[in-house]
């Protein structure tokens, strides 16, 4: 069973720490723009890391609710932030965000696939 309530408020979370860690590494976007880049890609993993299990309160879930729980929060990322994008000071299209930053969310599904997989196979061990 998946604990949708706990889920969405972790979803939420899942956006709003590396939004604030974005705005303090923005100004490194002015100089080093691929770093900043790969930093808020290692950000979004590890905030994916840690709190995949504080959803599943540190028990092994199974593939296909770790799955949908990462799909939901890159949903949930999806609508916080393309709108401040789109309509925001930055004023980007659709194809220039999703292709800059709106992918970097697959991050979610695809590591909790890997992280679900690994958890059941060690577990079977």
């Amino acid at each position: 069973m998946i604990p949708w309530k706990r889920a969405t408020l972790l979803g939420l979370l899942s956006w709003l720490a590396p939004f604030l860690i974005s705005l303090l590494a923005f100004p490194l976007k002015r100089t080093n723009a691929p770093l900043f880049e790969t930093l808020m890609t290692v950000v979004t993993l590890m905030t994916a890391a840690l709190l995949l299990p504080r959803c599943f309160r540190d028990r092994v879930a199974p593939v296909h609710a770790a799955v949908l729980v990462g799909a939901a929060w890159m949903a949930i990322n999806l609508v916080l932030d393309y709108p401040m994008f789109a309509f925001g000071p930055m004023k980007m299209d659709a194809s220039k965000y999703y292709s800059e930053i709106g992918l970097d969310y697959l991050i979610f599904p695809v590591f909790a696939f890997g992280a679900a997989r690994l958890a059941g196979s060690v577990a079977r061990a």
